[in-house]
């Protein structure tokens, strides 16, 4: 389920003609003779205007060349090779078609418009917004857009990263990572809720770190899940209405994981 509370939190803060072999002023008037008894006359060449006996041994050699040569390794080597048109990143980066001023249209652009589908989803407290969803029916590859303008699907409103995906948002925050990670990349603890009936828990304060500000001019929320094994009392220590501190005994006995990253402007 979509925390209304990232949600709020967010909302606010491109052939070459050969040369004559003969010059046809030094061909000499040759005469037709009969052949004399018993002898065969002699064979005449394919090409008429080539006379064998008036040709040097290397103008034979030429005219007899009908092919080109193969060529070398070295020039094989050096012939341009067809290249594929590269895969666009999965990684979401608060500018190119994830900024503020990206639409509908340029993720369609980007990423083939059979791609990019604008469908419902699900918003916060169970309701339903309207958002463009790249990849739609591969888990792996899914990602949210929401926008500001639901009507000319543009202005970027949230990015959201959920479920199976395998995209990467700013800074190398993904999904799956674990608590001491989460803060090794913000470079200090965070504050965060406590875990509701849902399971999950939202950062509330990045504190000053470094996911406190994105570069591009968005903002990261995260929705936390405790860990499966978790025994109740784990969870029960991190559960209720109370705010903790990420490097808390008890939240790290939980064992988090990021469970949803929201961007937004």
């Amino acid at each position: 389920m979509r925390s209304l509370g990232v949600l709020l939190s967010l909302t606010a803060a491109s052939v070459i003609a050969a040369p004559a072999l003969l010059s046809a002023q030094q061909a000499p008037v040759r005469q037709a003779q009969a052949p004399k008894a018993n002898q065969l006359p002699r064979a005449q060449p394919a090409n008429p205007d080539l006379d064998v006996e008036e040709l040097t041994p290397s103008q034979i050699r030429r005219a007899q060349e009908t092919t080109p040569p193969a060529p070398s390794k070295a020039a094989a080597a050096k012939a341009p090779s067809k290249q594929s048109t590269p895969t666009p990143s999965r990684t979401v980066a608060c500018n190119g078609v994830f900024a503020k001023d990206s639409s509908h249209l340029k993720l369609a652009t980007l990423y083939n418009a059979q791609n990019v589908t604008f469908t419902e989803v699900e918003g916060p407290d169970g309701s339903k917004v309207m958002a463009s969803v790249l990849f739609p029916k591969d888990p792996k590859r899914r990602l949210e857009v929401w926008w500001e303008n639901e009507a000319s699907r543009s202005g970027t409103y949230l990015i959201i990263i959920g479920g199976q995906s395998t995209w990467t948002a700013p800074k190398g925050l993904r999904l799956g990572m674990q608590l001491g990670a989460l803060e090794k990349l913000n470079g200090k603890p965070f504050k965060l809720t406590a875990f509701g009936e849902d399971n999950s828990s939202t950062i509330s304060d990045w504190d000053g770190g470094a996911l406190a500000e994105l570069p591009g001019g968005c903002k990261a929320g995260v929705r936390l899940a405790a860990n499966s094994k978790a025994t109740a009392e784990e969870r029960e220590a991190v559960s209720g209405e109370s705010e903790f501190v990420s490097n808390a005994n008890s939240m790290k006995a939980a064992k988090p994981t990021v469970a949803e990253i929201i961007l937004g402007y």
